[in-house]
């Protein structure tokens, strides 16, 4: 019978030296262009092997940011990716437009209610006139 090994015990801990799950690494384009400056700057045998393994790289890491960085790439990876952020004016402007608009609305409604104010004090005021001072009824 074979036995299934797993990266947790019998009590259900997780084993310390075991990752749980593969991260991927990135380096950013400082680290690579100082790596490559002291692997650069290596005159004996076994140095460059020591600076790799005590970074934790491969020799086709210096090999493919070399590439890089002689055709340019690094400087490009040194800034940050997607669009440039905008400077919100378009998001100001959308929240200025709305704000504008409710105050039109606000506005129509006001007048609306003035208007229908003076044409009922008008009314009341044609009501509650004596009728010896209403001329047209006189006759």
């Amino acid at each position: 019978m074979t036995q299934i090994t797993t990266d947790h015990d019998e009590a259900g801990v997780a084993d310390p030296e075991l990752a749980q799950h593969a991260k991927r690494r990135r380096f950013t384009a400082q680290y690579k262009l100082d790596v490559l400056a002291r692997a650069d700057a290596c005159d004996k045998p076994g140095e460059v092997g020591a600076l790799l393994r005590g970074e934790g790289l491969y020799t086709s890491h210096l090999t493919y940011w070399r590439k890089q960085r002689d055709q340019g790439a690094l400087e490009a990876l040194g800034r940050p990716r997607g669009r440039p952020k905008g400077d919100g004016r378009g998001a100001e402007l959308v929240v200025l437009r709305r704000r504008a608009e409710r105050a039109e609305a606000q506005l129509q409604k006001a007048r609306r209610v003035i208007e229908v104010q003076g044409n009922v004090c008008a009314l009341l005021g044609d009501l509650l006139e004596p009728e010896s001072a209403n001329p047209s009824t006189a006759l």
